[in-house]
């Protein structure tokens, strides 16, 4: 998990992986269409997405409500 997505987690909020980073390459758009990988990784994340929402909504229709999380915060200056 890249660093970035902890500020997403520590809210209890879903994160939608992929089968590789996040990124599509190329200094020009034409370049970009070019990264096959990239594009795979795009299109994967967006079906898991998708499937995530999906199953959000699945929930709430049922009546299965987002966890209520309790938080304790530590200080660490004793």
């Amino acid at each position: 998990m890249r660093c970035c997505h902890k500020y997403f987690t520590i809210c209890s909020m879903p994160v939608v992986s992929a089968t590789y980073w996040n990124h599509v390459y190329g200094a020009q758009p034409e370049e970009a269409a070019k990264d096959k990988e990239g594009l795979m990784t795009m299109y994967n994340i967006g079906k898991n997405m998708a499937w995530l929402l999906k199953c959000i909504a699945l929930g709430r229709e049922n009546g299965l409500p987002h966890p209520d999380n309790e938080k304790v915060l530590t200080n660490f200056i004793r």
